[in-house]
């Protein structure tokens, strides 16, 4: 007897998880070698690390998201100049410049009426209205700023290992929580319930770790 061939196609796994530790893995491979091998050996780790972010990215998922190309492009030239000048205060800029460019792309898309999340989310936030966009670009705009702020206040006034900790623990539960704290004004605004809300759609809507 013939297979039958009516059964309805397995649907795909979701890939949040994955892009989640294309962000933050080579965050966490940075501050742990930071931690045995010091800051030169520990930038030189993080740079290859992005690298390999993009390639996995690209073979895993088929593409490299523009957060990611984009922190993986800072990465590897303020690591340079880190590695270069022997100067940590290289590698502790580029989170500002990342949060400070995707500040001023989501604030100009909506001065134009155009919610730039809706291009780079779509898949994330299936059903989602026109006004939720604009409302969760706007979110996300201000928190980008908040994030450029928090980060300069942190390189500052705190040693390195401290803003290392704080980088890699503190700013990630903060991007998860501000991630999960937008669902309910979602669901308002269309978003479809079930499977669509759980982590993996989190974990694809936080902002880059690197």
């Amino acid at each position: 007897m013939p297979a039958d061939n009516s059964a309805p196609a397995t649907k795909p796994a979701h890939n949040g998880t994955l892009s989640l530790l294309l962000d933050f893995g080579p965050l966490l491979a940075f501050f742990l070698a930071y931690k045995f091998q010091g800051v030169i050996v520990g930038t030189g780790i993080f740079m290859a690390a992005i690298a390999v972010a993009v390639i996995v990215s690209k073979v895993k998922l088929g593409k490299v998201s523009p957060m990611l190309w984009l922190s993986a492009i800072l990465v590897l030239f303020f690591g340079s100049l880190t590695i270069y000048f022997h100067d940590q205060r290289f590698i502790q800029i580029k989170p500002t410049i990342i949060y400070t460019f995707f500040a001023l792309m989501l604030f100009a898309g909506l001065a134009r009426g155009k919610p730039l999340l809706k291009y780079l989310l779509q898949a994330a936030y299936d059903g989602l209205s026109e006004e939720g966009w604009q409302k969760l670009s706007r979110n996300w705009a201000f928190f980008f700023v908040f994030m450029a702020l928090l980060n300069e206040g942190l390189r500052h006034f705190l040693t390195f290992d401290t803003w290392l900790s704080v980088k890699v623990w503190g700013v990630t539960a903060i991007s998860f929580l501000f991630a999960a704290a937008n669902i309910p004004m979602l669901m308002r605004h269309g978003l479809s319930v079930g499977e669509k809300v759980d982590s993996d759609e989190i974990g694809e809507t936080t902002p880059p770790q690197g």
